[in-house]
């Protein structure tokens, strides 16, 4: 497996999960703010949440981080959690927008 593989199948892998309030994907939500897969396949997530103050703040790092793990030929996952920048709405896809009513 080369480093691209893995980080097209983490992106693949980051579209399953969802934050359990709204209904669309975290990767769609702009919430994943890096991927980054090493030449030894570990791989680094840094990823936000919509508020500090999500009531899924403990679940969806863990979510993330167990997926990523279960990808064949992963090593190591790192997954960081980050609220700088904060998020907003501005950092959704166009198909979350879309799917959220905001265009």
């Amino acid at each position: 497996m080369d480093t691209q593989s893995i980080r097209d199948q983490v992106v693949q892998v980051l579209k399953t999960v969802f934050d359990p309030e709204i209904p669309v994907n975290i990767y769609e939500l702009g919430l994943i703010y890096r991927v980054e897969v090493d030449e030894q396949l570990n791989v680094e997530v840094v990823m936000t949440l919509t508020a500090p103050s999500c009531p899924s703040a403990g679940e969806l790092p863990f979510e993330v981080e167990q997926k990523v793990r279960a990808i064949e030929g992963v090593n190591q996952v790192d997954v960081t959690l980050t609220f700088d920048p904060p998020w907003d709405k501005e950092m959704m896809s166009e198909e979350a927008r879309l799917e959220l009513g905001f265009l």
